[in-house]
């Protein structure tokens, strides 16, 4: 079982956090959407305080689909943006959320809308000679704001995301391409995107614009929900 928590009153929203972090990084919307909505958080496999789940984005998504409560509307930031996009279609959801995510993350000849794969490959080269330093990098890419950056790294340092769910997740990201899948899903759709984002590019606005996406655009990085212009 996922480690998960609920709190609030009103429609059931379900936030799936990105690589890496915990369901802690949500706590200012929980904060700020308690008294509208029922919130469950979920930390994904391996990381925070949830066990391993060996696999692929099958598996993983198989068991957050146990957590989530019918008629959800479903929210998720990043590599939490592409696993919500494959449990959208799975089961039913009232609206389908991605915030600083991209159907597929890694760009490819067909696709232009993410990660260099030389710059993701040199990533995890970095990460398997020295994680430490690799997840430094990887957070201070989150935001150019050094108050915020240090939030982050404290976060993940006190649940740190063990090797084996950080490997699965970058072979998710690698090997997933949802684009397909994305557009073939009829729940409402929305998305925020991050201006100054170095990870999931703002060009993307115009595809999920002609996948029958409602695209918001806000000036931030990759950490849109944090911006206080952000409204779910």
């Amino acid at each position: 079982m996922l480690w998960h928590n609920t709190i609030g009153e009103g429609p059931d929203l379900v936030l799936l956090h990105g690589w890496a972090f915990n369901s802690d990084i949500f706590q200012s919307l929980v904060n700020k959407y308690k008294h509208k909505y029922r919130i469950t958080v979920i930390d994904l496999p391996g990381h925070g305080r949830s066990l391993d789940i060996d696999g692929d984005i099958e598996s993983w998504c198989s068991e957050i689909i146990k957590l989530i409560p019918q008629k959800s509307i479903l929210l998720g930031w990043s590599l939490g943006g592409l696993l919500s996009t494959y449990i959208a279609s799975k089961i039913k959801v009232n609206e389908l959320i991605l915030v600083a995510s991209s159907p597929c993350l890694v760009m490819h000849k067909n696709w232009s809308f993410g990660i260099e794969s030389k710059a993701f490959e040199l990533f995890v080269n970095n990460l398997r000679n020295d994680s430490t330093q690799a997840l430094k990098r990887f957070v201070s890419l989150q935001s150019k704001d050094k108050s915020q950056i240090q939030k982050l790294h404290q976060s993940i340092q006190k649940y740190p995301a063990s090797q084996c769910a950080l490997d699965i997740g970058l072979q998710i990201i690698l090997n997933s391409d949802l684009s397909n899948t994305y557009q073939k899903i009829s729940t409402p759709k929305r998305c925020f995107l991050g201006s100054l984002d170095t990870l999931v590019p703002v060009k993307i606005q115009d595809w999920y614009d002609e996948a029958g996406s409602k695209t918001i655009v806000l000036r931030s990085g990759h950490l849109p929900f944090l911006n206080s212009d952000f409204k779910i």
